[in-house]
């Protein structure tokens, strides 16, 4: 059904409905779980006329106003002890477990520490949402994108979190990162359906809107290079021409990567680019596909431009620790639904990377003088689709719908 419009420039749907050349795909991208490393657990002290709170939060205000509520205090009663997240990623964003600290505490005249077990964790987790895209281009003469379409379907976070931020039915999340023109198409067109799941609470998780929409546009832009018969690094420079701190981190990922050397049988490169919160980032997957369909990230190749790197060592420990992130959704990440419940229960069906399958990861920083941009979300958001290319070169198989699924990959 007909969206509402996140952005509209030209008239894409005319240019696509009468052109001869033009490629339309439909991506799929599954719930996701946090799976943070230290489980849920909050620990609540309620006295007479005061309330201490022991937890990990990256919301404190949120975190001292629902404890106040639940325990029948003010605000300024509640005193919130914050400690280190043990692994956020959005999770705690969230204050649900909180507030079932707080009611149960009161209960007690002495303090109360409730410990989720890492299945209640998977199985009652605040979800990333499913997403649905359908989208579609045309091509020019030249092989390059006349017109663009991007329909985003799925439920909105923001309009529960942030309801003032809602936007004539746009969830500014949503499409955080597939509204913006970045490549200058000439006829763009981009909107948003919002449906939600029955009974399934969604919610940020690190990357936020970009982490979905980038695999995506980033995926078909590959799908363009190909039908257009160019390279995609050679592409995606065309397209960004004039633009000085794209073309920067996309020349030095691809001298990183070696770029265009051969590999050999069963391996393959792939490239993303994107310039989502305030920082440009290419980055160059190599993978090896066995026969029996399993993929494997060999290395990662990142250059950022995040503006002034104020501390470096941080820009790659934040690069690396997206980068695994991301490389665990696409080839895992995967919440399923059963009779009503969420069949995945513990790291054995909800498979987290491992050591052995890591890969080595090198980090390029681009020295600039620019504001300085967000580092924590990019590399999860930008290592989904080097991958997703990265196996297309491997195997032709193009994966629109995650995580990777080995009988697709099998052998042809």
């Amino acid at each position: 059904k007909q969206g509402a419009v996140a952005k509209s420039e030209g008239d894409a749907a005319s240019v696509l409905a009468a052109s001869s050349r033009k490629a339309e795909a439909t991506y799929e991208q599954p719930f996701l779980a946090h799976a943070t490393m230290e489980p849920i657990n909050c620990t609540v002290h309620v006295k007479p006329d005061s309330c201490d709170i022991w937890v990990g939060t990256q919301v404190q205000g949120r975190a001292q106003a629902i404890a106040a509520e639940a325990v029948g205090m003010q605000p300024e009663q509640v005193t919130i002890h914050n400690h280190l997240l043990g692994g956020g990623f959005g999770r705690r964003l969230e204050v649900d477990f909180i507030q079932q600290a707080a009611l149960i505490a009161r209960q007690s005249p002495d303090p109360v520490k409730v410990v989720w077990s890492r299945e209640e964790d998977i199985q009652h987790d605040m979800y990333r949402p499913y997403y649905y895209d359908r989208i579609g281009a045309a091509l020019g003469e030249d092989g390059m994108p006349a017109a663009w379409t991007h329909r985003i379907v799925g439920s909105s976070i923001v309009a529960r979190y942030f309801p003032d931020f809602m936007k004539d039915g746009v969830d500014p999340d949503a499409v955080d990162g597939a509204a913006e023109n970045v490549y200058g198409i000439k006829n763009f067109f981009v909107d948003y359906v919002r449906e939600e799941p029955p009974g399934i609470p969604t919610a940020f998780w690190r990357g936020v809107g970009p982490t979905r929409n980038i695999f995506v546009i980033e995926s078909f832009l590959d799908e363009l290079a190909e039908l257009a018969g160019k390279d995609p690094i050679a592409y995606r420079r065309a397209l960004l021409a004039g633009n000085s701190r794209a073309l920067g981190v996309i020349d030095k990922a691809a001298e990183m990567s070696d770029w265009g050397t051969p590999l050999g049988p069963h391996r393959g490169r792939g490239v993303s680019f994107q310039h989502v919160f305030g920082t440009f980032m290419a980055q160059v997957a190599e993978v090896t596909v066995s026969e029996r369909g399993e993929v494997h990230v060999d290395r990662v190749l990142a250059a950022v431009d995040c503006g002034l790197p104020i501390n470096p060592d941080i820009i790659e420990a934040q690069l690396q620790s997206g980068i695994i992130f991301g490389i665990t959704a696409v080839l895992h990440g995967e919440i399923t639904l059963q009779d009503g419940r969420v069949e995945q229960s513990n790291f054995h069906d909800y498979e987290i990377l491992r050591i052995d399958k890591s890969p080595k990861i090198e980090v390029a920083v681009i020295q600039s003088t620019e504001a300085p941009g967000g580092i924590g979300e990019p590399g999860t958001s930008g290592i989904i689709p080097a991958v997703a290319n990265a196996v297309f070169a491997a195997t032709g198989v193009r994966v629109r719908k995650l995580p990777f699924k080995a009988e697709d990959l099998r052998s042809r």
